[in-house]
C-alpha cells in the first residue's frame, strides 16, 4: 500500500528577470521523513520552499497536500495547510514573553487570554521535545538557540505537520546542534514532515532520510541518504571535488600586528558589552573569536576597526596606538575590516561595481592626485578583481544590486583583501562572518584566501557562527562570554565539545 506524501511539488517553474529560479522541480516529502535539501547559492532551494510556504507565486507547475491539489497563495494559506517555516532571521518580538511570541495570532488562544492554560500549553511541549524554556522569560534574554526553539514552538503549537527549516544550525554551538536533531528525529518520529535546508553536508547525511541536490534551477539528483557521500554531494552540487579538509600549511609566525587591551566598549542597549578585554594578533596567525551570539563579539571587531568607540582600554598596530582613531585611519595604517551582513552594510547597491570598489581606494595615491580620481586606472583594477575573484558580472559598470549575495560577498573580499599598485597586502584583517550563507564552493574560496593573506604575513582575526570552521582555520582560538574571555587555547589543544561546552558555560574550567 503505498503512502500519500505530505507534500508533493510537480514541475515547478519560476522566473524572475533574467533567470529562471526554478526549472520544472519536482519534490517531495512523505510523512515522518526528514528530507534535506542542498544547493549553491542561487541554486534555486530557497525560491522553492518559499513557493510552498506561500512567499512566491509559481510561473508554472502543481502543489499538492496530503493528495489534494492546492493553491498556496500566502504564509496563511500555508500554515493553515499545516505547513510552517523557520527562517534563519527570527521572526519574535524581542521585549515580549515566550509564551506571548507563541501565541500571537492563535485563533484558539481567544479574545481574553488565560495565561495560565497558555503557558502550561507551551511547557507541555517545551517537556515533550526535551527543552528548558521558561515561558515567561523576555525573548531578548534567551540564547540564539532558545529563540530558535520558540519559532519551532510557534509551528508546533498550530500543529504544523511540514516544518521548512532554513539553515537551522548556522548559530547554534554543538551541543545546541545535538538537541535540534534530536527534538527533529521526536517530530518524525510523530509522523510530522521535515525539510532541512543547509549548506552543512555531514549534518545533512546525519540528520536526513533522504536528500535533494539542485543545481542551477533544477534538481540534478534525490537519493536516500544512506546512499551517499559528502563529497559525492558536493560534487553533485557544483560539478567537482571539494576539499572538505583545510590544508593549513606551516607559517611562521612574525611580530605582533594588533595588541588589545583592557577594553571596555558600550553596546547598543547602553551597557558593556566588551568588559575588560586582552587579544593580541601577529602577522601570519589567524587568531579566531568563538562565542554565542551576542557575547561581544560583533562590538569587538567593530571597535577594533574603528567604528564604535572604546570607552576604556588601548588598541595597538604595530606598536602604534590608534584607539578611537576612526575607520579612516585604520585603513591607511593597513586595516581591512569585513563586517557581518556584508553584502548589507558593505556594499551600495544603487553603485557600480567600480564605485563600491573606489570607496575603499578613492584617496590612494595608485587611484588619485591633484584632486581627481583616476577612473581609467580604477576600471582596470576593477576588472582585474572581476577576474581573480571569481565575480559573475559583465563588467565594473555593472549595478551592485543585481548581484547574488554570494557574488556580492566576493566583491566585498576583493575590496577588503586586494593589494593596490604598490602591492602591500593589509596588515590586519578583520572577518567577521565571511562565509556565512554561502555554499561549499564560495566557502572552500575564502578559506583559500585568507590563509593565503596568513601565509604573506597578514594577521587575522576571524569570526565564525561555525564551531568548527573556527576549529579548522584558527591558529589560536579566544573565546568570548559575557564579554570577556575565558578562555584561550592553540586550536589542536581542544576538541570542538569542549570548546562549545566553553562557549556555554562561560568558563575555561
Amino acid at each position: 500500500m503505498s503512502v500519500t506524501p505530505l507534500v508533493e511539488l510537480r514541475g515547478i517553474v519560476k522566473r524572475f528577470p533574467n533567470v529562471v529560479a526554478n526549472d520544472r522541480v519536482d519534490f517531495s516529502l512523505m510523512p515522518g521523513e526528514v528530507h534535506a535539501l542542498l544547493g549553491e547559492n542561487a541554486a534555486g532551494k530557497t525560491t522553492l520552499m518559499n513557493i510552498l510556504y506561500g512567499l512566491y507565486q509559481p510561473d508554472e507547475g502543481e502543489i499538492y497536500v496530503k493528495g489534494k491539489r492546492v493553491r498556496i497563495r500566502s504564509p496563511a494559506d500555508s500554515i493553515r495547510l499545516g505547513i510552517g517555516m523557520v527562517h534563519q532571521s527570527f521572526r519574535l518580538i524581542p521585549v515580549h514573553t515566550v509564551w506571548e511570541n507563541v501565541v500571537l495570532g492563535l485563533k484558539e488562544a481567544g479574545f481574553v487570554l488565560n495565561r495560565k492554560k497558555l503557558t502550561d500549553m507551551v511547557k507541555k511541549f517545551c517537556e515533550e521535545y526535551g527543552w528548558n524554556i521558561d515561558p515567561n522569560a523576555r525573548v531578548w534574554q534567551l540564547s540564539v538557540g532558545e529563540k530558535q526553539q520558540v519559532e519551532l514552538l510557534k509551528l508546533l503549537v498550530r500543529r504544523a505537520e511540514v516544518l521548512i527549516l532554513d539553515e537551522p544550525t548556522s548559530v547554534l554551538t554543538p551541543q545546541e546542534t545535538k538537541g535540534l536533531f534530536k527534538a527533529i528525529r521526536t517530530m518524525a518520529k510523530s509522523g510530522k514532515g521535515i525539510i532541512f535546508i543547509t549548506h552543512k553536508l555531514e549534518e545533512a547525511l546525519e540528520v536526513s532520510d533522504r536528500v535533494t541536490v539542485m543545481r542551477k534551477g533544477r534538481v540534478v539528483a534525490t537519493k536516500p541518504t544512506g546512499e551517499v557521500t559528502a563529497e559525492e554531494l558536493a560534487n553533485l552540487m557544483i560539478g567537482r571535488p571539494v576539499l572538505f579538509k583545510i590544508e593549513k600549511p606551516e607559517v611562521k609566525k612574525g611580530g605582533i600586528v594588533l595588541e588589545a587591551k583592557g577594553l571596555k566598549v558600550m553596546g547598543d542597549r547602553g551597557v558593556l558589552a566588551l568588559d575588560g578585554v586582552n587579544l593580541c594578533a601577529h602577522s601570519g596567525e589567524i587568531v579566531g573569536i568563538a562565542g554565542i551570539a551576542g557575547n561581544g563579539q560583533e562590538e569587538l571587531m567593530e571597535a577594533l576597526a574603528g567604528l564604535r568607540r572604546v570607552e576604556a582600554g588601548k588598541v595597538f598596530i604595530d606598536g602604534e596606538d590608534v584607539t578611537n582613531k576612526g575607520a579612516g585611519y585604520l585603513i591607511g595604517k593597513g586595516v581591512s575590516y569585513i563586517p557581518p551582513e556584508s553584502t548589507r552594510w558593505a556594499i551600495v547597491r544603487d553603485m557600480r561595481l567600480v564605485e563600491n570598489i573606489a570607496l575603499k581606494f578613492y584617496r590612494s595615491r595608485d587611484f588619485s592626485g591633484m584632486l581627481r580620481i583616476d577612473w581609467h586606472k580604477l576600471f582596470e583594477f576593477s576588472r582585474k578583481l572581476i577576474d581573480e575573484y571569481g565575480i559573475a558580472a559583465h563588467s565594473p559598470s555593472t549595478l551592485a544590486g543585481t548581484l547574488s549575495g554570494g557574488n556580492l560577498q566576493r566583491v566585498v573580499l576583493a575590496r577588503e583583501l586586494s593589494a593596490t599598485q604598490d602591492g602591500k597586502v593589509p596588515r590586519l584583517i578583520l572577518a567577521a562572518y565571511p562565509t556565512k550563507g554561502l555554499d561549499v564552493a564560495a566557502t572552500e574560496f575564502v578559506h583559500s584566501l585568507l590563509l593565503k593573506h596568513r601565509s604573506m604575513g597578514s594577521a587575522i582575526v576571524f569570526l565564525s557562527e561555525d564551531l568548527e570552521e573556527i576549529m579548522m582555520l584558527s591558529d589560536r582560538i579566544v573565546v568570548i562570554s559575557k564579554g570577556k574571555v575565558v578562555g584561550e587555547f592553540l586550536s589542536k589543544e581542544k576538541t570542538v565539545e569542549e570548546v562549545g561546552m566553553m562557549m556555554l558555560k562561560g568558563s575555561a574550567a
